[in-house]
């Protein structure tokens, strides 16, 4: 499965933190700090709902969408691709590295850690 872009993974992570949101919501969150309009909000959480990270569910006449896409499996995706694709990085990854982030509790830590090193070791298995 392919990686959210930087603009996917901004509507994301607010998807995560706030929960269902209307289009309208997650401009007024982040399309202002993006400079985005309100229709390229639509666009991204449309091109998203196409590749099927939202999901829409129409109450009480409004659309409202939310995320598909487990939060700490996608950030474990992503951090694995930088540190092995973009950083050439080789052996285990510390997921330790983002324990200050505000939007990872301790057990989505122990989750991502497991996440990120059970994938190097599922590779390192193949290429014996």
């Amino acid at each position: 499965m392919s990686q959210p872009n930087s603009s996917e993974l901004i509507v994301l992570k607010h998807l995560w933190s706030a929960g269902p949101q209307s289009a309208r919501e997650v401009h007024q969150a982040v399309g202002p700090a993006q400079g985005w309009k309100p229709s390229t909000t639509r666009t991204v959480i449309a091109r998203m709902e196409e590749k099927g990270w939202v999901t829409r569910k129409d109450v009480h006449g409004m659309a409202v969408f939310s995320a598909v896409l487990d939060r700490t499996a996608t950030l474990g995706g992503l951090v694995r691709h930088l540190a092995r694709q973009v950083l050439d990085m080789d052996g285990p990854i510390p997921a330790a590295l983002f324990a200050e982030s505000p939007h990872l509790s301790d057990a989505e830590l122990d989750e991502l850690d497991a996440i990120i090193n059970a994938a190097e070791d599922e590779t390192k298995g193949g290429k014996s």
